[in-house]
């Protein structure tokens, strides 16, 4: 805050959070701490790019007055964003019962004669406020992010146990399927060799018998040869 003897002005610098292609404003607060009227008129080296409103005025005893300032939208942001234009704001102690019409140039004249009271006043660039960052939608009502991150963790170990036990069962299904098989098969070759005894001794009996092979041997022996092909075509 610069305090003067007439006016108190608040902030000191025109701080402006600058963005391409955005008018931009910021405001001075002006206390008068005397018991007079005080007439004040804002000046900058840069009139084409700021808007003061007001840039003169009166500020009534005790009481304070807002000024605006806005910055044009600027196309170029500027080397290193420092900023060169400056501002004057005077200030002259005004007649009893004077008013905004009544404000001219020669009040502000020191060769006049006049008391004018001057404050410089900086410009700098800051950058934009930053956009709140989003929040993540939460579980159930009641539960906090980090339960819900827990009770993931527990689920997704839950789902690798499960993952990791199916293929031990699977396995396990298959070896018993492949024993039962494979004594399947050694039973039914177990049972052609019996077959395959049995017929050598009724071809040897039908060969002392008659001196031929007998019609029921032929029949037997076609049929355990289909059976012997079913059950080896299915294993």
């Amino acid at each position: 805050m610069s305090t003067g003897e007439l006016l108190s002005i608040e902030p000191q610098e025109l701080q402006f959070p600058f963005e391409l292609k955005k008018q931009i404003s910021c405001s001075l607060q002006l206390t008068n701490k005397t018991g007079k009227h005080v007439v004040f008129k804002v000046k900058t080296t840069n009139p084409k790019k700021y808007c003061v409103r007001p840039n003169t005025g009166i500020v009534s005893p005790q009481s304070t007055c807002d000024v605006i300032v806005t910055m044009q939208a600027q196309k170029e942001a500027p080397p290193d964003m420092q900023c060169k234009d400056k501002f004057l704001l005077q200030s002259v102690v005004a007649n009893p019962g004077a008013n905004a019409k009544d404000i001219t140039p020669e009040m502000f004249n020191k060769e006049s004669g006049n008391q004018v009271e001057e404050c410089k006043l900086r410009v700098a660039y800051v950058p934009p406020p930053q956009p709140p960052s989003p929040v993540r939608e939460g579980s159930e009502e009641g539960s906090s992010p980090r339960a819900s991150v827990s009770d993931n963790g527990n689920a997704s170990r839950a789902f690798v146990e499960k993952s990791n036990a199916e293929p031990q069962d699977n396995s396990s299904e298959v070896n018993t399927l492949i024993s039962k098989l494979t004594q399947e098969k050694n039973s039914v070759i177990q049972q052609n060799n019996k077959l395959q005894q049995e017929l050598e001794l009724l071809r040897r009996e039908g060969n002392k018998s008659r001196g031929g092979i007998p019609f029921l041997y032929v029949i037997i022996v076609g049929i355990i040869g289909i059976l012997l092909g079913y059950l080896l075509k299915r294993t």
